[in-house]
């Protein structure tokens, strides 16, 4: 490893990286631990074709980042890491490379534990379970969760009631208008838990025929996806690409909240003083985004997986994004700082230990 990507590792303040190249299988691999302060760093593992091995890494340090915030914000007793996998999924998976990948896994020693991310498959982590215990998300039958993605949505949902309180005094969401930028799985569950409890809804997806179905099965609205963010609505819900809420976006936006599962929804930090100066609340998405992680952590417990009492735990993600809200109005700061700083307050708490 070069000095310049030695200066990237020291930039965001990494634990330790791990880089891994198997000329056999093709294997391209980093995994990234930002912090074990909370327990083992746990986080999914990305298979993408990036441009560089600098590009890799700086997206792999910064989800590791991400990810260590995430598990001290819901209360989870773990830390942030995260992987990612060098490579075309669609034509560069195969099993032996699966098998070699999960072998940089076990040789972590369970400082690591994995799991599933974009370009990587439940498939994919039970084949990595055969190498190695360090692997979460697996299947029901061999003693997992399963499909985070319904454990996501329930969290979604009871963020929204935290918002509803937060902006109208009352967490019913009956009536409330909900625009969706995206219904892939979690999208859609969300769609479907919002129909449930009266919602209008509006839903746009560039699967112009899967968006069709879920609008005709649930009567809602459609619209183009470029013009999502522009819809009347009481919450804008992100549920597909990040960086959508952004100095060009924010302008037209017509919501009082801001309250989706994608992932990095602020193109920059600037992004969040934006909003707040236009007079939109935004539910921070690592907070609203976290029930598949506190689903997920749930299969580590000295008695395995048990899917009531992990969805019990999600539906926490409504206090916590209420104390988040609270922090921001104390200290004068936006909900994005908020709950940064919550994280960093519980890092900290607990590297002094």
């Amino acid at each position: 490893m070069g000095f310049e990507l030695l200066d990237v590792v020291a930039a965001h303040g990494a634990e330790q990286v791990a880089f891994a190249a198997d000329d056999e299988t093709g294997l391209r691999a980093i995994v990234a631990i930002h912090s074990t302060v909370l327990g083992s760093g746990l986080g999914g593992t990305r298979f993408y074709p990036f441009a560089s091995e600098e590009d890799a890494l700086v997206d792999v340090l910064r989800l590791a980042k991400g990810m260590a915030y995430k598990h001290a914000v819901c209360g989870n007793d773990l830390g942030g890491a995260k992987a990612v996998i060098i490579g075309d999924p669609r034509t560069d998976r195969t099993e032996p490379l699966i098998l070699s990948y999960a072998r940089l896994v076990d040789r972590l020693g369970g400082r690591y534990l994995t799991a599933e991310d974009v370009g990587t498959t439940q498939a994919d982590m039970d084949l990595i379970r055969t190498v190695t215990p360090h692997v979460t998300g697996v299947s029901e039958s061999l003693g997992g969760s399963g499909d985070p993605s319904p454990a996501t949505a329930w969290g979604v949902l009871h963020a929204m009631q935290a918002v509803a309180e937060r902006l109208w005094g009352d967490a019913a969401l009956e009536g409330r208008h909900v625009a969706i930028a995206g219904t892939g799985k979690v999208g859609a569950a969300l769609a479907r838990h919002l129909a449930g409890v009266g919602c209008r809804l509006t839903l746009a997806d560039v699967r112009s025929d899967v968006v069709t179905a879920l609008a005709r099965e649930l009567g809602a609205a459609t619209v183009d996806p470029a013009a999502i963010h522009q819809v009347a609505c009481d919450i804008l819900s992100p549920c597909a690409l990040g960086a959508t809420i952004n100095a060009r976006t924010i302008p037209d936006l017509r919501c009082a909240a801001v309250c989706g599962c994608a992932n990095n929804q602020l193109a920059t930090d600037a992004d969040g003083d934006r909003l707040a100066a236009a007079g939109v609340l935004y539910a921070p998405d690592y907070v609203v985004n976290a029930g598949g992680v506190i689903n997920i952590a749930d299969e580590l417990g000295p008695d395995g997986y048990h899917r009531e009492r992990a969805l019990k735990r999600v539906e926490t993600i409504h206090d916590t994004l209420a104390q988040v809200f609270a922090v921001a109005v104390a200290e004068t700061i936006t909900p994005a700082a908020a709950a940064d700083r919550i994280a960093e307050r519980r890092l900290l708490a607990n590297s002094t230990q």
